[in-house]
């Protein structure tokens, strides 16, 4: 179960912790061991009304860099222990959806069977490293990238390219 808690846009920027609600809220949720999601309804319905560098420009104006709606995403990603891995090439980007705890050959096996069967190794690259390197050449020239055998857990945002031999 999650708990979503639907504030003014005012609240939007310290999540709510000054929200008397907000607060009793968090406090039931903490005794039964779930999660809360701060969302704004009125914000998230004037999101989806405007182009996406003014409703960008409008969020940071409220103090906060995503709407509510990705909080409550993310709260229902780890309470159903889900994670997202990338695949990244020169025609697509594509994100793949796993359970936690997934090993590399496992993820793979989510693009299809014979990657998973046929799995050598895969050529991971942290999230942040391959925004902040430029993509894969960049990220292997700084010493970014790194190999992962049969055993290499998936993290939550690795960037992978599964070698595999059918």
């Amino acid at each position: 179960m999650i708990y979503a808690a639907n504030v003014p846009e005012d609240d939007l920027a310290d999540k709510g912790a000054n929200n008397v609600h907000v607060k009793a809220l968090r406090a039931r949720a903490a005794e039964e061991g779930v999660q809360v999601a701060v969302v704004s309804a009125k914000v998230e319905s004037e999101l989806n009304e405007l182009p996406k560098e003014e409703a960008k420009e409008w969020l940071e104006s409220l103090g906060v860099t995503d709407g509510g709606l990705s909080n409550l995403i993310t709260a229902t990603y780890s309470t159903l222990g889900l994670r997202t891995y990338f695949t990244s090439g020169e025609k697509e980007t594509r994100a793949w959806t796993i359970r936690q705890g997934m090993t590399a050959p496992q993820a793979a096996g989510v693009i299809h069977s014979d990657f998973e069967k046929g799995f050598i190794r895969a050529e991971t690259i942290a999230y942040h490293d391959y925004l902040k390197n430029n993509g894969y050449t960049g990220a292997k020239e700084a010493g970014a990238l790194r190999l992962e055998g049969k055993e290499y857990v998936v993290q939550e945002g690795d960037v992978m390219l599964f070698r595999f031999n059918v």
